[in-house]
């Protein structure tokens, strides 16, 4: 099986917007609740957040989703908002079970806040640096 670039066999990462301040309140939410650390963080922004929206076909210069890669597979929206809960313990993971939710719904709830993120959030001038003790959470070279 052939991974995106930078991923392993058993990786699981989040790519998230990293000028976008809710995303980056998303980012620090999950290293702090990911006490089994699972889950890997990368901007996409970043030299290997482009190289693996490439390899999945993905714009490279517009970002409206969240995307979730576990090996060869990408799940964006809010099947990637729930696959990410899932990874987390209890209380969180319960969420997950709001799969039951037809996707089209869920997604129609998750769409126009992630359309609006900007305006309804901020947005950073540049990508902030991760914490010195947070940094191995991220994708690095």
């Amino acid at each position: 099986m052939a991974y995106p670039p930078h991923l392993q066999a058993g990786d699981h990462v989040v790519l998230f917007d990293g000028v976008c301040k809710l995303c980056n309140g998303w980012s620090r939410f999950l290293i702090r609740h990911d006490r089994a650390r699972r889950l890997k963080l990368c901007s996409v922004q970043s030299p290997q957040g482009q190289a693996i929206l490439a390899w999945f076909g993905m714009p490279l210069d517009h970002f409206d989703t969240l995307l979730y890669v576990e090996g060869d597979k990408a799940l964006q929206r809010s099947d990637a908002i729930l696959a990410i809960l899932g990874q987390l313990p209890a209380p969180w993971r319960w969420a997950a079970l709001a799969r039951v939710i037809p996707r089209r719904l869920r997604d129609w709830l998750y769409d126009p806040i992630a359309r609006n993120r900007y305006r309804l959030f901020g947005r950073h001038d540049h990508c902030p640096v991760p914490r010195p003790e947070d940094r191995e959470r991220f994708l690095h070279d």
